[in-house]
């Protein structure tokens, strides 16, 4: 019964246009990572050292997610580009901004800030212990050695 409908729901279900779907993918995401680095080059150019620019370009690439999420640019992109647009500055800004927007009027602390970091925070708690984890191996390795 369970391989019947299976096979049934397979045969109806629409076939992904998987090429096309890469190319938009990829292009939009190199899209962002070129508009970051266009960034970068303004300020250097403005008399920022590198460092600096390369710091003031993620502020600015989050803020302009932050922007483009709030006016619902993001979530079309997203529709259109689908994993292009997780370029991992913006879709984190991304992930921050959506929760806090969509949940913005059950008021600004049980709204806003509680639920700012509900797609986030997993991806943060299990960074920071994967990093730890790696730490801890990383510095056995090189007492032994």
């Amino acid at each position: 019964m369970k391989d019947d409908y299976k096979k049934y729901v397979e045969d109806r279900a629409k076939r992904s246009p998987w090429l096309l779907n890469t190319l938009k993918a990829f292009c939009v995401g190199g899209l962002i990572c070129c508009v970051g680095r266009a960034i970068t080059d303004l300020y250097v150019q403005f008399g920022a050292e590198l460092k600096t620019a390369q710091t003031l370009s993620t502020v600015t690439l989050i803020f302009l997610a932050g922007l483009i999420t709030g006016i619902g640019w993001f979530s079309a992109m997203g529709k259109f580009a689908g994993a292009g647009t997780l370029v991992p500055i913006t879709g984190f800004a991304n992930a921050i901004a959506s929760p806090a927007i969509e949940n913005k009027t059950e008021g600004l602390i049980y709204g806003t800030c509680a639920k700012m970091f509900v797609i986030a925070g997993p991806v943060i708690v299990f960074g920071t212990l994967a990093s730890s984890v790696y730490g801890v191996i990383y510095y056995i390795v090189e007492k032994v050695m």
